[in-house]
């Protein structure tokens, strides 16, 4: 599973994560960190890439569009970048098996 991280989060995060999820990216190494939500979403679609984020507008697009891709809503609120690390840790299997589901939300 591609985890693509959004700009609100930590470009640390792909190489945090890289034993769980080896493929992550976050928008600023694949040149979108400048882009709106609308590219980065289409970008995710076309690399079968799962959105992270902390923005409650991907829930939004999710609704207008459906997916893929699908989604993992950080709702965590200020916290460190090694909070959001443990979260996503303690929350591998969900994310792993999204299968139909389009939205994880992590509290």
């Amino acid at each position: 599973m591609k985890l693509l991280f959004d700009q609100h989060l930590s470009p640390k995060l792909p190489k945090l994560l890289a034993d769980v999820f080896p493929e992550s990216k976050h928008v600023s190494n694949v040149g979108l960190s400048e882009e709106d939500d609308n590219v980065i979403w289409q970008f995710a679609k076309k690399n079968d890439f799962v959105i992270v984020t902390k923005d409650s507008d991907y829930d939004w697009l999710a609704t207008l569009r459906g997916f893929p891709p699908q989604v993992i809503w950080l709702r965590m609120g200020n916290c460190t970048t090694r909070q959001i690390e443990a979260a996503l840790r303690r929350n591998q299997e969900a994310i792993i098996s999204l299968g139909e589901q389009g939205i994880v939300e992590i509290f």
